[in-house]
């Protein structure tokens, strides 16, 4: 009897140590989304190549219009970044344990890298990918979102958002501008200026709160791209009620680009 009553303060005390990991000591993670051949990868390669200041560990899918190249690859070894490519090529709904499974091995190391990126493919819904950082523990007491990033073509961005899809499935070029709190509209040298107009008013029609980046050849300043603690996952959550709701048939019929 005295060992039990012994026993609860100690648990009590144990209670009472616990204490949440700040922000300030998660490695910060930014999602790179958008469609196909807007120029996701080339964002990538000019982030890795155009700034010093940060170590940077990529998490990409092999998908991409361009890919990594090999001389960008050797040069950001040398300078110690390194560039994860997952096995299945996936970061989206249906590969959810090999995300978790990435982010825990990396999880020992993480300290190494100021950022992490995770590059989407073309046809995945970012929303798997936020209720994954916001619902499993390992990847809550090491990494935060740090911002959702969307590219957007100029040119070819209507084609995708009047896609008639079956119904029950969700339009991902919609959905990737809705979860994003930056978009980077790209491509402008190939959109007349009433045109780029036109696509300005239809994205802000659907996303109202996301900062707009215009850019060429995906060079966006890195400033508004990089170390922005710009997420916030209740304005998601006024966007997508059922973000934070795991829909099992979702996981079992999510896309899946494999040969």
């Amino acid at each position: 009897m005295s060992d039990l009553i012994d026993k609860k303060p100690e648990e009590e005390e144990d209670e009472e140590d616990f204490e949440e990991i700040p922000d300030s000591e998660k490695t910060p993670v930014t999602i790179v989304t958008g469609f196909l051949g807007a120029g996701k990868t080339t964002l990538v390669n000019y982030i890795l190549k155009e700034q010093n200041d940060w170590k940077i560990c990529v998490v990409e899918n092999e998908f991409g219009e361009v890919g990594i190249d090999n001389d960008l690859v050797k040069e950001n070894v040398a300078a110690k970044e390194d560039i994860i490519m997952m096995d299945n090529g996936c970061v989206c709904c249906s590969v959810r344990g090999d995300l978790v499974r990435t982010f825990a091995q990396l999880a020992a190391r993480r300290k190494d890298f100021d950022a992490i990126i995770i590059e989407t493919t073309g046809l995945a819904d970012p929303s798997p990918i936020v209720f994954t950082f916001n619902s499993n523990s390992l990847i809550q007491d090491n990494y935060r979102i740090d911002s959702v990033v969307c590219l957007v073509d100029a040119k070819h961005i209507n084609i995708h958002l009047d896609e008639v899809k079956p119904e029950g499935n969700i339009n991902e070029a919609e959905h990737q501008i809705a979860f994003a709190d930056r978009i980077i509209l790209n491509k402008l040298d190939l959109v007349t200026d009433e045109e780029l107009e036109d696509v300005e008013d239809r994205i802000k029609s659907m996303n109202s709160f996301a900062t707009l980046i215009k850019t060429e050849k995906s060079r966006a300043p890195l400033d508004q791209v990089l170390g922005l603690n710009s997420f916030n996952l209740e304005t998601l959550v006024d966007v997508d009620p059922t973000i934070m709701e795991e829909d099992e048939e979702e996981v079992a019929d999510a896309g899946h680009v494999h040969d």
